[in-house]
């Protein structure tokens, strides 16, 4: 299974943010849409960074004043990508690996999509789930027919 098969069930729809955007304007989007990161984008809609949740509390710990910051102050710039080819199993070792739990997908430089770790936690379930059933069908059928002797 690809990125682009989850995609294709689960949709395009990415929330963004611009960098010169506050943070209080950023953790506005993140509650109105029930999500945990936003991708922060250029003009031209191409990801230049990532802003979650918990790059917003660390800095709160920090500093009372991170309402009023721009998204750019604080937004990781490091941001690992995603292609629709890439294969599941890789990026979840890869999220897991570097202990991401989101994953803005590009193609040709243009941002097509985002998944999270627990998108693709629920697909490998899904289709072991169906490996599983089909193994017991073929159980079911191979023990419930008369042998041959």
């Amino acid at each position: 299974m690809t990125i682009a098969s989850l995609l294709a069930k689960k949709g395009p729809k990415v929330v963004t943010v611009q960098p010169e955007q506050t943070i209080r304007q950023a953790l506005a989007l993140l509650a109105e849409h029930n999500i945990g990161a936003l991708v922060v984008v250029d003009p031209e809609s191409r990801p230049i960074g990532i802003l979650s949740e918990r790059d917003v509390v660390r800095a709160a710990v920090r500093d009372e004043a991170v309402f009023t910051k721009t998204v750019s102050a604080l937004m990781t710039r490091d941001v690992i990508l995603g292609l629709p080819q890439d294969d599941l199993e890789s990026v979840g070792r890869t999220m897991t690996d570097k202990r991401i739990r989101h994953l803005p997908v590009v193609d040709q430089r243009r941002l097509v999509g985002i998944i999270s770790i627990g998108d693709v936690v629920k697909a490998q379930r899904d289709l072991y789930r169906g490996e599983v059933e089909n193994l017991q069908m073929e159980l079911t059928e191979e023990h419930g027919r008369p042998t041959a002797r």
